[in-house]
């Protein structure tokens, strides 16, 4: 399962055409490596094992882009933008792949694209500019909105919905009060823009929840909102007949049903299972399962990624279990 991928270790997986040579490599050994799979070209001059590539989701593949773009700048590399600057923050790209690095003009510049790099002019404030592990970039929140304003709304609410998560959420409950000032402080940002998506940025703001765990989660969240559903609830909370606390990921009340995104992460994922197996995540979800059963009566209903690609995909696997918005 790919796994995700911190700056320091995107600076130590790149490897530079000079440090292959310097290591005894020819022009023709890289050419050959590149040709095998055995390296990937990340950029002119820039190169990765082909096993670490292939390890990576496409927000690491990114990252290791950005910082390619970095490393070879001969002076101080402009701030990153858009997507680039959301692999910095960490934040999703839910099937979005980026055909560029996108950094920063100056406002008097047009926007171009050269080399693999998009530059872009856009109007910023005193507090749109951060760093993130010495690189420079615009701030989360000002991220979140040029998201929100420029990709598909799948891909913005899971990254809207992931940025609130870190600064709201503790465990599986968001502080209202927290979030609120979050949508606040956008919501002023977005009034001092001219740029064009600004309508759709306010809906995705507003719409943004930190309870997602996952992208598939927001997700699944977008299409039951437009599925109709109203009355659902987040993270509902069930005590198992032993004291265990367990969290769903939605209730529908109405059909007296709780609601699971299955993604493969949590079976398959290093990071999200830790040192169980796969057999054990497996058995500890049946007992889980048979406990919130037992406890509350109602049923689970489990979808995947193969379920939210659409509205319809959903709705039908939801119907299938006598769940419809009311």
């Amino acid at each position: 399962m790919p796994r995700e991928l911190t700056v320091p270790s995107a600076e130590r997986m790149l490897r530079a055409r000079s440090g292959l040579m310097e290591r005894g490599m020819t022009e023709r050994d890289i050419a050959a490596a590149v040709q095998s799979g055995a390296l990937i070209r990340v950029r002119r001059g820039w190169y990765v094992a082909g096993d670490d590539w292939a390890d990576l989701w496409r927000e690491g593949r990114h990252l290791l882009e950005v910082v390619a773009v970095r490393r070879e700048a001969t002076y101080a590399a402009p701030p990153f933008c858009l997507e680039s600057a959301a692999v910095l923050h960490g934040l999703p790209l839910y099937r979005t792949q980026p055909s560029a690095v996108h950094t920063l003009t100056a406002p008097t510049s047009h926007s171009r694209r050269r080399s693999g790099v998009a530059r872009h002019s856009l109007a910023l404030g005193e507090d749109d500019l951060t760093e993130v592990a010495g690189i420079a970039c615009t701030s989360l929140e000002r991220t979140v909105v040029d998201l929100a304003r420029t990709l598909h709304p799948e891909a913005a609410v899971a990254s809207a919905d992931a940025a609130l998560r870190r600064i709201a959420v503790v465990g599986h409950r968001q502080d209202e009060s927290v979030a609120a000032a979050w949508r606040e402080r956008l919501d002023r940002r977005m009034s001092r823009s001219s740029n064009r998506g600004i309508r759709q940025a306010r809906r995705v703001v507003a719409f943004a929840d930190g309870r997602a765990q996952l992208p598939g989660e927001s997700v699944s969240r977008l299409l039951l909102h437009r599925l109709g559903f109203r009355d659902i609830e987040l993270q509902p909370h069930v005590t198992s007949s032993d004291g265990r606390d367990f969290w769903l990921d939605f209730g529908f009340p109405q059909a007296r049903a709780f609601g699971e995104f299955d993604g493969l992460g949590k079976y398959v994922s290093p990071e999200m299972r830790g040192d169980r197996s796969i057999d054990d995540v497996v058995i500890a979800e049946k007992r889980r399962e048979d406990e919130v059963r037992g406890v509350t009566g109602w049923r689970i209903v489990r979808w995947g990624s193969e379920h939210i690609r659409s509205e319809d995909a959903l709705g039908a696997r939801l119907a299938a279990f006598g769940i419809r918005p009311r």
